[in-house]
């Protein structure tokens, strides 16, 4: 097929084409024109602007800053929490808490009196025989020994001593045995921790058990006591926390002023026969006496301040009953911190 080159136009007509080409390219100059002109008057805008800020922040106005903007490199994850986020304290733990809080509630006190009070001396009496390191037998010496008082009648046998179930035990018996007196009739026990432990001023407590007159329940039977002595008598002192006199119960304070010894009190009621606490409150200028840890009286006068120890005995009296054990459940001295 034999081509044919395409028709011209009209005359007249590609010259109004090119006319409006002409227009067409005259506004496309002009907004790009007008495109540009604002970007660069934006442009100068931003810089002002951000010359102003930092001017303003070296004028000590409220400073902008600012920020780039974050790269990947620099995100930091943050940590992983485990599925339970509040930790439980180790195991192994509350036991030893449990046993700190239950020693420190069997810390014994003094049965009635508050204070703020440190156990230094204590005795359960909890094995089956004496507790050497803090016990000795007799009086000032070893073995057999003769009485405190040179009008009792009884010789200190260690033989009368004994420990078990929870109580220490001193029996009086009928026994004749040589100690250094005229006519022993009898045989008992006394315990003093002179030389092993000794104290000035402080809390003495015993729990003790006093043997019931044979006939007459109500009445003490014998000489037992519980007391503080010192080294020399009578210039340091002597505290008698319980004696059993005349059937009945009494305290009592020796000292240089009057040897003899000063009464406290001998409370009523029977005391004979059951367990009982005896205490007394050993103080710079007092003492203060306490039974069932009831305040029975005071003594203010020839209060002595030289080292006492602790004496635990069951003497015989006017009249006698044996065989007969007085028993002490604990004994306890307490001191200020």
């Amino acid at each position: 097929m034999a081509r044919t080159a395409a028709p011209s136009p009209p005359p007249g007509q590609r010259q109004r084409r090119k006319r409006g080409g002409r227009r067409s390219r005259s506004a496309t100059a002009a907004i790009t024109g007008l495109f540009l002109a604002g970007v660069t008057l934006l442009g100068t805008a931003a810089v002002a602007g951000v010359t102003h800020l930092a001017s303003a922040s070296r004028d000590g106005r409220d400073a902008v800053r600012v920020k780039s903007s974050p790269s990947i490199y620099d995100y930091v994850p943050p940590p992983i929490l485990p599925a339970t986020s509040t930790p439980k304290p180790a195991l192994t733990h509350r036991p030893l808490l449990r046993k700190q809080a239950s020693q420190a509630s069997l810390t014994p006190m003094p049965t009635g009196v508050r204070g703020d009070w440190k156990l230094t001396f204590d005795d359960e009496f909890s094995g089956t025989s004496l507790d050497t390191a803090k016990w000795s037998t007799g009086w000032y010496g070893s073995g057999i020994t003769p009485p405190v008082n040179s009008g009792e009648k009884e010789c200190y046998d260690p033989a009368q001593v004994s420990e078990g179930g929870g109580t220490l035990g001193l029996t009086l018996i009928r026994k004749s045995e040589e100690c250094g007196i005229s006519d022993p009739v009898y045989a008992t026990g006394l315990v003093s921790t002179r030389g092993k432990f000794s104290f000035t001023y402080g809390f003495i407590e015993a729990r003790v058990w006093l043997p019931a007159m044979t006939g007459d329940p109500g009445e003490v039977a014998n000489w037992p006591a519980v007391w503080a002595d010192g080294q020399n008598w009578p210039e340091d002192g002597e505290i008698d926390v319980v004696e059993g006199l005349g059937g009945g119960v009494c305290a009592h304070f020796h000292g240089p002023a009057d040897p003899s010894g000063v009464r406290v009190g001998c409370p009523s009621g029977t005391y004979a026969g059951g367990w009982h606490t005896f205490a007394a409150d050993w103080e710079p200028g007092i003492v203060t006496f306490y039974y069932d840890g009831a305040d029975i009286g005071s003594v203010r006068s020839g209060i002595t301040s030289a080292p006492m120890f602790l004496v635990l005995s069951y003497g015989t009296a006017k009249l006698v009953q044996a065989p007969l054990t007085m028993r002490v459940g604990y004994m306890r001295v307490w001191q200020h911190p």
